[in-house]
């Protein structure tokens, strides 16, 4: 007797539905809590059996967890899995019986589970990601003040020189005030942005891939740090094609009959990275003779595609980036 699992996992309540061979009708259970408490529950259930959630936030501790007592657990993709089972009828005890029912038939698009070491090494690169734009946020809140007062700041504003001009402002006394206020929390953002930072070069020296991503024109530690973290395993893509989806740098296309249409980028996947293989793209373009040759060729000439060009040239670049992971082999210029 097979028996499949669906869980609908939530922070405060999850719901589990239970099918087994010759017992068409799920059987349903809530329970109260967390994934310690759903694995409280599955152990109640006749072993073996196969188990499948959908991704959401925390993702990696219910893998983790649910695992222990689970002969194999399959995370869902959530957007891949509306494309197929869209319903107008959608609760907790539906979506789990769902989510039983596709595993059941192996038809649930799964997502990849990496270790909780990669998984914190990406938590710390987002963390570090929000903390420098939260700094630029500042920055611009000063340029603001500034504008208001009628004051044409200086060039070199965030250097040492430039904040002590800064700190030494003739300003109205409210105003004063709210300038102090975003020094203040400048130069608290930049402590925070160092911190992290240095902890990211530690992490970094330790992937031999993110020594040689570097190779490249263009690619530096935060890119290629980037770039390993998520993609993990080069040998999980079967092609090097299959990254530009991962990343979201293909166009959404609506092809019918003779007409194809291809529009804006999916956006899929992490949007830090798919940035940093925008301006790596822009840097590469000045310091790569090989680099700028393949965005004119995506530009055709052309200065309204412009932007498509850079975003074509990203995504090449991912191709060549996953190639020398997968070869171990260094940029070579000249190819």
């Amino acid at each position: 007797m097979t028996t499949y699992v669906g869980v609908d996992v939530h922070s405060s309540q999850s719901t589990i539905a239970v099918i087994t061979s010759g017992q068409p009708k799920p059987s349903i259970i809530t329970v109260r809590g967390g994934p310690e408490e759903v694995k409280k529950q599955l152990l109640r259930i006749e072993a073996p059996f196969d188990l499948c959630f959908e991704a959401s936030c925390g993702y990696g501790k219910w893998f983790e967890t649910l695992s222990s007592v689970a002969r194999s657990v399959t995370v869902a993709h959530p957007g891949h899995l509306r494309l197929i089972y869209a319903s107008k009828r959608k609760n907790d005890r539906v979506d789990a019986s769902k989510l039983a029912k596709l595993l059941s038939v192996g038809a649930v698009p799964a997502v990849y589970v990496p270790n909780v070491q990669v998984r914190e090494w990406r938590g710390l690169i987002r963390h570090r990601g929000r903390t420098v734009a939260k700094c630029t946020a500042v920055k611009n809140s000063i340029r603001a003040l500034l504008r208001e007062q009628a004051i044409k700041a200086p060039r070199g504003l965030w250097t040492k020189k430039g904040i002590l001009w800064l700190t030494q402002l003739d300003l109205p006394e409210t105003t004063r005030w709210r300038m102090d206020e975003h020094l203040e929390d400048l130069e608290l953002l930049k402590q925070r942005v160092s911190r992290f930072t240095r902890q990211l070069d530690q992490i970094a020296a330790r992937h031999p891939g993110v020594a040689l991503l570097r190779t490249i024109p263009g690619v530096g530690t935060r890119t290629a740090e980037a770039f390993v973290a998520w993609v993990d395993d080069a040998r999980r893509f079967a092609r090097t094609s299959q990254i530009g989806d991962y990343f979201g740098l293909v166009p959404r296309q609506d092809a019918s009959a003779r007409r194809n249409h291809l529009g804006h980028i999916t956006k899929d996947g992490p949007g830090c990275v798919r940035q940093l293989l925008v301006e790596a793209a822009w840097q590469g373009i000045r310091r790569s003779g090989v680099i700028r040759a393949k965005y004119e060729q995506f530009r055709r000439g052309d200065k309204e595609r412009t932007k498509k060009a850079i975003v074509a040239t990203a995504h090449w670049l991912a191709r060549v980036m996953l190639s020398m992971l997968r070869s171990g082999e260094v940029w070579r210029q000249a190819e």
